[in-house]
């Protein structure tokens, strides 16, 4: 083959795989499409509902009000959501998969290589209150903006990365874990970092810096083949000032037994990310 025609031929074959997506994507049904993911969620437990399944031009499916729920009920909630192929990382042969999702006045992005499973995420102005999945999981009333931007590439034992977590104006109320109760606080500002390596997920210090408390979340969680399956190792800090306990006598006295020291509680968390149990 002469030298010349090597580049020509690259061209011809990225030029056809592209036209191969393009009729794919033009010829099959988006009904189909749309069974396809309900039946890959399904299979995990999910239920998937939307308004609006459409074609995203150029290699893409957007979707309009969608809704995941399980047997619990809802847990998820976008008013919008698009997901394509990026054109640019196909010409040099690196399959990246996007999405974007707008949640009330918050957005999320995702990018995610399925050869190397590397994927990024971005959220911002996303508030709590607008996440079912957070009340399911603790019963609470939480209200706040989250902001969170991180990566993470490689798989089971192999997988590491990190992802940083903000929420500012945060008020928490009701919450209860495994039927236990924990003190009702507001804080200006939340701030967190989760690392994952060795297939195991690190949190590292995420500190609450309240009106008369302070709390501190740390420890590991296992990285299961289903997120929500993780199983926790937790341990919660309370350092609540002697005015807020007094306010909240109640709830204090129902955590005695993890009292450390005056004005220090301890309590472990177990169970998994979505059923956290206190032991």
């Amino acid at each position: 083959m002469k030298r010349r025609s090597l580049p020509l031929l690259i061209a011809v074959s990225i030029l056809s795989l592209f036209l191969l997506l393009v009729l794919t994507v033009i010829l099959v049904p988006v009904d189909e499409v749309k069974g396809v993911v309900t039946r890959a969620l399904a299979r995990e437990g999910y239920l998937l509902q939307a308004e609006e399944f459409r074609k995203s031009f150029p290699l893409g499916i957007g979707v309009t009000n969608a809704e995941v729920r399980d047997d619990r009920g809802l847990l998820l909630k976008l008013d919008s959501a698009t997901f394509r192929l990026k054109l640019l990382p196909l010409c040099i042969g690196k399959i990246v998969l996007d999405a974007h999702a707008r949640i009330r006045d918050g957005e999320v992005s995702v990018s995610y290589q399925p050869r190397t499973s590397q994927i990024s995420l971005h959220s911002e102005g996303i508030r709590l209150q607008d996440l079912p999945l957070l009340q399911v999981a603790t019963g609470a009333n939480l209200q706040g903006e989250l902001f969170l931007d991180g990566s993470f590439s490689g798989r089971g034992t192999a997988l590491h990365g990190d992802l940083r977590m903000e929420i500012k104006r945060a008020e928490f109320s009701g919450i209860k874990v495994s039927d236990m109760p924990l003190p009702d606080a507001s804080y200006e500002t939340i701030r967190g970092m989760f690392r994952a390596a060795g297939g195991t997920g690190n949190l590292e210090s995420l500190t609450f810096q309240g009106d008369g408390i302070y709390i501190r979340l740390k420890g590991t969680l296992a990285m299961a083949k289903s997120v929500g399956a993780a199983p926790l190792n937790l341990t919660i800090e309370l350092m609540p000032k002697p005015d807020f306990l007094e306010k909240q006598k109640l709830v204090f006295l129902l955590l005695a037994k993890y009292q450390k020291s005056p004005g220090s509680y301890q309590i472990p968390v177990t169970g998994t990310l979505l059923s956290p149990v206190i032991r």
